[in-house]
């Protein structure tokens, strides 16, 4: 594994035939350091040197004041073809690693690192022991004897291709962590957040450090078991295939908000071991909420518009308009509501004419034996609509107050949400729809409050026209 003279890996050029002028700890045998002496065991300081330079990811090697090849290591040999036997020795590049014609410009600017201070940066295209060229950029500095003169010069190298996908990825993960369009969290075996980039920090609600370090659990309310397994899942078997829509509610100072994140994971591994080391999880999402919202909207619209086509088509081919109107609500209740009520205007009262079942899910039926009255209390949402002329919505509270506030109201144990809508009929005001929710469901929102009063408006022209049947 010798790396340079002292190594080993030139003994065949013999102790005498060093220049001597190499740098510090690069002699033909400085022996050990003294404070090593006494440490059984311990190698040599120059054989650690050989090592510690064989070691290293760079292509490295040295030259003394002379400009002869004192250090070559392994990584160099990789790039480059030429073993340490056939490097360490030589003086300067000429005629093997490097063209004749390019030879004394490589030589002047290497060794001009030996009286610049810091460090000089050049590309080189060096020639390789197969002859092929390869562009290498170079990192190279002088190094002094103890006397403080100049004594050689060492070099780093690297292919120059090697380098820019170095460089392109350290400018790609800066970019992602700092000004991405989309969020990125790096989160660690223990599945909390350690780097987080101002797109991700604004849609967890907080700053890019206030976040880091805390539990998943305490940013997301809802949702965050579905999270942490797909990252469980990622640090245990890899990323997914496909990106995964994950639906959370956040605690923000707003109030919680429930938000769609479409995301991609990819588990993070330690390069610098032999076996993958897992690192953690990097999390990338992007907040799809409204595209998503839209599209709920858009299929929920296109099934009420196909389902209000099919009970019209059904109502048509009733005998009896009343029949047509609970067939009417027969189709409106698919995926809208678990209840309906249909109370019509009598005198100064209402009577409940059609039901669904209250004890289990059914059709829509006509009340047995007639209309029977509706003990409604003042301020009932059902009296209110008739009073507006309008819809009313309404919701219960959670818990056994549901179940109360829904017997006060006589519906269905189940109701915890209600929205009435009047039935109008050539100005005259029939009677109001009522359509009940059980507590696991949403409330009503305004775009349901329009369908019920497309349903409403449907059904108050069967109900008319059989009150004209009924009076002929």
């Amino acid at each position: 594994m010798g790396a340079s003279r002292s190594s080993g890996t030139t003994d065949e050029l013999g102790p005498d035939e060093d220049s001597g002028g190499g740098p510090p700890g690069c002699s033909a045998d400085p022996g050990p350091p003294a404070e090593d002496a006494g440490i059984p065991g311990e190698p040599p300081g120059s054989e650690l040197l050989a090592a510690l330079l064989d070691g290293m990811d760079a292509a490295l090697c040295a030259f003394d004041a002379a400009g002869t090849v004192t250090h070559w290591n392994r990584e160099a040999e990789r790039v480059l073809g030429w073993t340490a036997r056939e490097a360490v020795g030589r003086t300067g590049f000429a005629g093997w690693a490097v063209r004749r014609a390019d030879a004394d410009e490589v030589r002047a600017r290497l060794m001009s690192a030996m009286d610049a201070p810091g460090r000089q940066v050049h590309e080189f295209a060096l020639l390789r022991k197969d002859g092929g060229r390869v562009l290498v950029r170079t990192q190279s500095a002088g190094v002094r004897g103890a006397d403080g003169q100049p004594a050689g010069v060492y070099c780093a190298f690297s292919e120059v291709h090697a380098q820019i996908d170095l460089e392109r990825a350290i400018a790609l993960s800066e970019a992602l962590l700092e000004d991405a369009s989309w969020g990125v969290v790096l989160v660690d075996v223990d599945l909390r957040p350690t780097v987080v980039n101002a797109y991700a920090a604004r849609a967890l609600g907080g700053g890019r450090t206030a976040l880091l370090g805390r539990p998943l659990g305490e940013l997301v309310v809802q949702g965050v078991e579905e999270l942490e397994a797909a990252l469980h899942h990622v640090l245990a078997e890899g990323a997914p295939s496909a990106p995964a829509e994950l639906w959370v509610t956040l605690r923000t100072a707003e109030g919680e908000r429930r938000r769609c994140w479409r995301s991609g994971f990819l588990r993070l591994a330690s390069p610098l071991t032999e076996e993958p080391v897992p690192l953690g999880v990097g999390w990338l999402f992007r907040d799809v909420t409204a595209g998503k919202l839209a599209e709920q909207e858009a299929d929920r619209l296109r099934f009420r518009t196909s389902q209000l086509h099919r009970a019209a088509r059904t109502a048509s081919e009733c005998e009896d308009p009343m029949e047509a109107a609970t067939s009417l609500l027969d189709f409106a209740l698919a995926g809208f509501a678990d209840h309906v009520l249909v109370d019509l205007v009598a005198g100064e009262r209402l009577v409940r004419t059609a039901a669904t079942p209250f004890d289990a899910p059914g059709p829509c039926l006509l009340v047995s034996g007639g209309a029977i009255p509706a003990r409604y209390g003042p301020g009932h949402p059902a009296l209110r609509s008739v009073e507006r002329t309008g819809t009313v919505r309404t919701s219960a509270g959670a818990g056994d107050a549901a179940q109360v506030w829904a017997a006060e109201r006589r519906w269905p144990r189940d109701a915890a949400h209600a929205l009435c809508a009047v039935l109008r009929s050539r100005g005259r005001t029939l009677g109001v729809l009522t359509f009940l929710r059980a507590a696991n469901r949403s409330a009503f929102e305004r775009p349901d409050a329009a369908y019920a009063e497309t349903v409403a408006a449907r059904v108050a022209g069967a109900v008319d026209l059989a009150q004209v049947t009924a009076g002929t």
